[in-house]
């Protein structure tokens, strides 16, 4: 007896009913199992080729296309499909915009089981492509290859790429010619690279073999028109090292800031890494409304800057400031939403657990004389102790802006013991945003919400909610 097959089901005539989480579609099968579908948008009717099958659900390509949706547009980039960063592009913007505003919606709703204001329309986004200014591309000596290569069975001299990994494929590098996220030069910058590189006969990381000159490019762009380059390398040979250097501080004399850094480690995190400055300064500005963020290749800033601008703005509105109040300002980074409200505060305090986010958070109140903002070291859960209260004041306002998990139960306790007026919750993932307002409920209640889309054609959104006390 052979061993028993996944038995691979293909469902025929199935309409696309809504967008799921991460980007995928959602169908039907015709027992009521729930498919989940990554290459499609909803209103296409298609033949879905199942690949996973689990309990109450099934995971899906479509094979076959009998009508497509409405909200369908052509994709404008070439790699779209093959590369997973942009998983919106085939949909009509204002229907990415809907499905954000309906998640946000489902997940307050269903997670959170608060009672909800009718929400604020969400915030897009002017720009719908070229809106990042960070981007970061690997380079690798195994490029992935496309299925008409794979076909064509011809033998590739080169397959040194620069791009960025395939998904759930830590070791292939999609060879990216243009990319839709960041303005320019940054599509010049990598495609001159890997030019001069293949030229030079200088070779491409290998991550099976852990060898190979050129390792990762970050290149950051900032709205005042400055510009950072960092290159990894992996080999620490110097004759090569400077020969790229100097090739990229000659072919591209506007980098303000053009950095490198060796690294030999088993993963390409920057934060342990010492960092070389090449040419120019080691950091670059951005502004926002009258003040300058001094931004260095650690340094965490919001990846849309224009946005950004609406984000804090909407912050800003909610806490309704009138120039009394002390603001606490939780997991304030570099400082940029504290020092953005702090012209409608008495006082403002950040508090932030990375030691390097609040030097540079220092040192900017400083450049932009402001003279109303204090700046702490710890971590969420302990600092906020009576003592700390005692020592910096009772806050009216508490603005919270935690990473993707959400906040700490103990952080969600220390805000209820202080019981501000208000709480202003921004938030990247509106799932543990939801939890965590169940977690408040008691004491708050939701009288504003309003989603922010700060990456166009992903599924990722933001969401800014206005807590009071009941």
């Amino acid at each position: 007896m052979g061993r028993k097959q996944t038995k691979k089901v293909v469902f025929e005539n199935v309409k696309v009913l809504d967008a799921g989480a991460k980007g995928v579609s959602v169908a039907k099968a015709p027992e009521g199992q729930v498919i989940f579908i990554s290459n499609v948008v909803p209103g296409d009717v298609v033949d879905v080729q199942t690949f996973k099958k689990r309990k109450s659900y099934f995971e899906g390509k479509a094979i076959k296309f009998h009508s497509f949706s409405e909200h369908r547009v052509d994709p404008v980039c070439e790699h779209f499909g093959v590369c997973g960063g942009c998983k919106w592009q085939n949909m009509q913007y204002s229907q990415q915009l809907h499905y954000k505003h309906q998640e946000v919606f489902n997940n307050l709703k269903r997670i959170g089981k608060v009672e909800l204001p009718e929400f604020e329309p969400i915030l897009g986004s002017e720009k719908q492509f070229f809106y990042r200014n960070k981007m970061e591309f690997g380079f690798s000596s195994s490029r992935w290859m496309t299925q008409e290569e794979v076909e064509s069975g011809a033998e590739l001299d080169n397959k040194n790429a620069v791009g960025f990994h395939i998904p759930k494929m830590w070791d292939k590098i999609l060879d990216i010619q243009k990319c839709h996220l960041q303005g320019d030069p940054s599509n010049d910058i990598r495609n001159e690279i890997r030019s001069f590189a293949n030229e030079n006969g200088l070779s491409f990381f290998n991550p099976r073999n852990h060898e190979g000159l050129l390792r990762t490019l970050m290149i950051r762009t900032a709205s005042t028109g400055e510009l950072m380059v960092l290159i990894q390398f992996y080999d620490n040979n110097k004759k090569e090292i400077e020969q790229v250097m100097n090739f990229l501080s000659e072919r591209f004399p506007e980098i303000t800031s053009l950095q490198y850094v060796i690294n030999q480690k088993a993963n390409d995190t920057l934060y342990d890494q010492d960092i070389i400055l090449f040419k120019g300064r080691d950091y670059i500005l951005e502004e926002m409304e009258g003040l300058n963020f001094s931004i260095n290749a650690k340094s965490f800033y919001q990846t849309n800057s224009e946005q950004a601008y609406e984000l804090y703005s909407i912050t800003r509105e909610f806490a309704g400031l009138t120039g009394s109040e002390l603001v606490y300002d939780l997991y304030t980074g570099t400082g940029t939403i504290a020092q953005f409200v702090s012209k409608k505060a008495k006082k403002v305090i950040g508090v932030e657990a990375v030691p390097e986010a609040i030097a540079d958070a220092k040192e900017n109140a400083k450049c932009n004389n402001i003279t109303n903002c204090e700046f702490f070291v710890g971590d969420m859960k302990n600092v906020f102790n009576d003592e700390f209260i005692a020592t910096h004041g009772h806050p009216d306002v508490i603005i919270t802006d935690p990473p993707r998990d959400g906040m700490h139960a103990d952080v969600v306790k220390q805000i209820l013991s202080i019981a501000p007026e208000k709480v202003v919750y921004v938030s990247c993932n509106s799932a543990t945003q939801a939890r965590d307002l169940a977690l408040m409920d008691e004491m708050y209640k939701v009288t504003r919400v309003r989603p922010v889309d700060m990456f166009p054609q992903t599924h990722h959104v933001e969401n800014v909610v206005l807590l009071e006390k009941r």
